[in-house]
């Protein structure tokens, strides 16, 4: 595993939708460094998106909680079969779900095999997502807005849907947000558009499963050094990824998934619903 790197990854770029292996440095998204308390035992949960990045990184912490894992991903084999052994080791069971979330079908077969082969579904992350970058509004296709809109926010309503017909009261939702959902992102309209509207079904959400007893909130992280920046960025933007926070450098998955943690515990965020959480390397947001 790669030390923590303090300065932008080097120029580069592979086909989509990226691989772990072929990213120099590789990532830091196993949790290594990471002693769960309990905080999740028991507990069932599924993660959208969960093959590498982020969702690995949250899978394996959410394993060293206690919990079950399953992860939806689209066809990414290699790094799921990782990231099943990652959870395997810390003694939790770990189901491949592999398939398209654009597709509404498989969003309600994700949870449904969740539900019928780890016994039920305590915690949801909604994480997947795609993104093309574009130069302009003109660049930017019918097909490619509705596939970005279909990934990005509709299955989230799809997944969510389906899984609260199983969803115990003290159950937790998490869904990926990003900065770009709050401030905007000149290149990546579509993708700044569905994560706005993630913030917003969050708010919403919240108000609506309150009474059931059930929490949503959002993760909206900065520049995070994950598999689809290569995959969707050319090399020259790569290079200067995550430069321009104060940090200077973008995240590891490592250090995100704590805050899905929080989230998905009682113990620790038993008052938070409908909130918006901005890892964000040292930004202000105005407002």
């Amino acid at each position: 595993m790669s030390e923590q790197s303090n300065s932008t990854p080097p120029p580069q770029t592979q086909s989509y939708p990226g691989r772990t292996g072929e990213m120099s440095p590789e990532p830091r998204d196993e949790m290594r460094d990471y002693t769960g308390r309990d905080l999740l035992a028991g507990k069932r949960a599924l993660v959208t998106g969960g093959d590498s990045g982020i969702g690995r990184a949250v899978a394996v912490a959410f394993a060293k909680e206690g919990a079950d894992v399953a992860i939806a991903y689209l066809s990414e084999h290699e790094d799921a079969e990782h990231t099943r052994k990652l959870v395997e080791q810390e003694g939790r069971t770990c189901l491949l779900l592999p398939g398209d979330l654009a597709d509404r079908r498989h969003c309600e077969e994700v949870v449904e095999r969740t539900v019928r082969e780890l016994g039920g579904i305590d915690v949801l992350v909604n994480n997947v997502a795609t993104q093309t970058p574009v130069q302009g509004l003109e660049e930017l296709s019918d097909e490619q807005w509705e596939h970005t809109f279909a990934v990005n926010i509709h299955s989230y309503f799809r997944v969510t849907k389906a899984a609260l017909r199983h969803m115990p009261e003290g159950g937790s939702i998490v869904n990926t947000s990003s900065i770009n959902g709050l401030r905007g992102n000149k290149q990546l309209i579509d993708y700044s558009a569905t994560k706005g509207a993630i913030n917003a079904f969050t708010y919403a959400m919240a108000q609506v499963l309150v009474d059931r007893g059930i929490r949503i909130n959002a993760v909206a992280p900065g520049p995070v050094w994950t598999p689809l920046i290569p995959a969707t960025f050319p090399e020259e933007k790569v290079e200067k990824f995550g430069e321009q926070v104060p940090m200077g450098r973008p995240a590891d998955p490592d250090e995100i998934a704590p805050s899905y943690v929080f989230f998905a515990a009682n113990r620790l965020s038993s008052y938070y619903t409908g909130e918006v959480l901005a890892p964000i390397g040292g930004e202000t947001l105005p407002g």
